[in-house]
């Protein structure tokens, strides 16, 4: 579910990043974990994610208004 990237170059660790298969990934720190961050896998870790902005998409549902005034 977690990776992790050290590098002291930050666009190489950045484009790293970008190609792993992995729902999260920690460049240069070891803490990942939070409460805004969305939390989930990819694979068999699991699919969709909880939390943060990402997570509540599943609760909800888009409505137009259209209103001329």
């Amino acid at each position: 579910m977690i990776s992790y990237v050290y590098s002291e170059d930050l666009k190489r660790a950045i484009r790293f990043a970008e190609g792993i298969e992995s729902g999260m990934v920690g460049i240069n720190r070891g803490l990942l974990s939070d409460p805004a961050a969305p939390f989930g896998g990819v694979k068999q870790s699991g699919l969709g994610r909880e939390g943060g902005f990402d997570g509540i998409h599943e609760f909800l549902q888009t409505k137009y208004i259209g209103v001329e005034i």
